[in-house]
């Protein structure tokens, strides 16, 4: 066995227990880690079961072992005996489960331990190990929480239990009374709104440019070498010297810091925005740390809401509650779906698309600007704020009918903090209405004008974002109107349609059809746009 810290000889010896920590168990804070047993080895693995599930971000694969890698650092720092293997030895290519059972044979172990995994496809392993342990190693199997989330993965559907649609808001105000959040003394909202999302859609001001992110002077090329080495196929671009990402507990608290004290203040108002002069602008990058769990949900919410107790000149209620609303509302709600609907969430396709994602999805040439750019940033930084990923390249793949299997697949692999949990309800139902409302109330569609209204990109276009059915007119304009006369059975009963229809009606038939011939020749010819 190939191992980071110690001699093979060393760290295989008799154990009565081997927890097995995943790449998104980071958790320093968990009861694993409060004091050191030398009966107790955690074991770690580099492994291609989990390099290969998706064709994932080079950024992505770095970060998480290099995450892994302090990980494992720290806790034998504090004690612990850790088995880490890495991705270029002999067993990264094994299945996860069979190296672990040498492994339990090897030390004697009579427990094994495992954290309850975020993914269902693990999930469904991790579960089969509990039940399957070959009987003549007498091995007992336990399974116990990650400790991070504010919910169990059945609060969200027991809170729904009868309802055909999940209704955000309703989980959100709940977890906020639950876990007295932004509330005041009366037991009532922090400013006497629920909600502020109607404040935090501004565009940048001309010529306003956000600060630089913080990035970490760090070497990668040895561990590069050795992910290409053992044949991990990888997108995306990475700088070898200079890492866009926290990968250690320190870096995660020195980025939430630099978020609450210089970012906070004008996150709401531009959570919204498009520009190509910053690829971070006011967001925080905390998702990263929060997902791989070397932050908490908790301590983010409690950095920001005691900085605006403390100081409430510096980051006004419509700021500070649009963060929160992303944490205590957003993710845990889409953990919740996630664990309410799959597996069956992965196969609902409700306009039952099925056209090939452009192959310039995986390189950024194509002549819209806006797609140019939010994949160009993608690929170049393995991430781009929520607005790009649900108006810029998800409303394409909607409005041109792309198999939401391929859209699930370029999001989980292109998108550093991109974990099924998070990632798959969010894409398939968020940004493309596959599961027919159960996430959103309507679909997230729009011309080129909310486009010209949030950024820059319309402007040195290629294309005109005010034609509608010329050769040069944006694409997003006759694929609009295409999308819901080719859906109407489905949609016009929605009342957050009606005024499209209204709308599409009192258009003259030459002009209806104008659009859906120009709309039918950017479907023919998607590759090429």
């Amino acid at each position: 066995m190939h191992t980071m810290d110690a001699p093979a000889s060393s760290a295989l010896r008799p154990a009565r227990v081997v927890r097995l920590v995943l790449g998104d168990q980071l958790n320093a804070a968990h009861g694993w880690w409060e004091s050191p047993d030398p009966e107790v080895l955690t074991v770690m693995m580099e492994c291609r079961q989990e390099t290969d599930y998706a064709r994932h971000h080079v950024q992505k694969v770095l970060a998480f072992f290099l995450a892994m890698r302090s990980f494992a650092t720290e806790r034998i720092a504090a004690g612990h005996r850790m088995h880490y293997l890495t991705i270029d030895g002999p067993d990264a290519a094994r299945p996860m489960l069979d190296v672990l059972r040498a492994m339990v044979a090897a030390c004697g172990a009579s427990e094994v331990r495992f954290q309850l995994p975020d993914e269902w496809r693990l999930d469904v392993l991790i579960q089969e190990a509990s039940t399957s342990w070959p009987p003549e190693l007498g091995v007992e199997v336990h399974i116990d929480d990650t400790e991070h989330f504010w919910t169990s993965r059945t609060d969200l559907a027991d809170h729904f239990q009868g309802k055909k649609q999940y209704l955000m808001e309703s989980f959100y105000r709940k977890m906020r009374k639950q876990h007295d959040v932004l509330m005041d003394e009366a037991g009532e909202p922090e400013g006497g709104k629920w909600n502020y999302d109607a404040n935090n859609r501004k565009k940048l001001p001309k010529g306003h440019v956000p600060p630089a992110p913080r990035l970490w002077e760090r070497d990668v090329r040895t561990l590069l070498d050795a992910v290409h080495g053992a044949g991990v196929e990888t997108v995306g671009r990475v700088d070898a010297t200079r890492f866009g990402w926290p990968v250690t507990r320190s870096e995660s608290l020195e980025l939430l810091d630099l978020f609450v004290e210089e970012l906070l203040p004008r996150f709401g108002d531009f959570q919204d925005a498009l520009t190509e002069d910053s690829w971070t602008v006011y967001h925080s990058r905390l998702s990263f740390a929060m997902n791989t769990k070397i932050l908490s949900p908790r301590e983010v919410i409690e950095a920001v809401e005691r900085k605006w107790r403390e100081d409430p000149e510096h980051a006004s209620i419509e700021q500070v509650e649009g963060f929160i609303r992303q944490i205590l509302g957003w993710r845990e709600y889409m953990r919740g779906i996630y664990w309410a609907i799959m597996p069956e969430y992965a196969t609902l396709n409700f306009f039952q698309h099925d056209r090939k994602l452009p192959e310039w999805f995986w390189t950024g040439k194509t002549g819209m600007r806006c797609l140019k750019h939010a994949i160009t940033q993608t690929l170049d930084h393995a991430y781009a704020h929520h607005i790009q990923r649900l108006m810029v390249t998800g409303n394409f793949a909607l409005l041109a009918g792309i198999d939401p299997d391929e859209v699930d697949a370029w999001y989980l692999g292109v998108y550093i903090d991109a974990l099924e949990w998070v990632e798959i309800t969010n894409t398939r139902g968020m940004s493309q209405f596959a599961d027919g409302g159960i996430v959103g109330s309507k679909p997230y569609v729009s011309s080129a004008n909310y486009m010209h209204k949030m950024g820059p990109h319309c402007t040195a276009c290629s294309y005109n974002h005010q034609g509608k059915t010329e050769d040069d007119a944006c694409p997003f304009n006759s694929l609009y109107w295409h999308f819901h006369a080719r859906n109407r059975d489905l949609l016009e009963r929605n009342p957050r349609i009606g005024m499209v229809y209204r709308t599409w009606d009192k258009m003259p038939a030459p002009q209806q059809q104008a659009l859906l011939d120009r709309g039918d020749a950017v479907l023919a010819n998607l590759e090429s746009l």
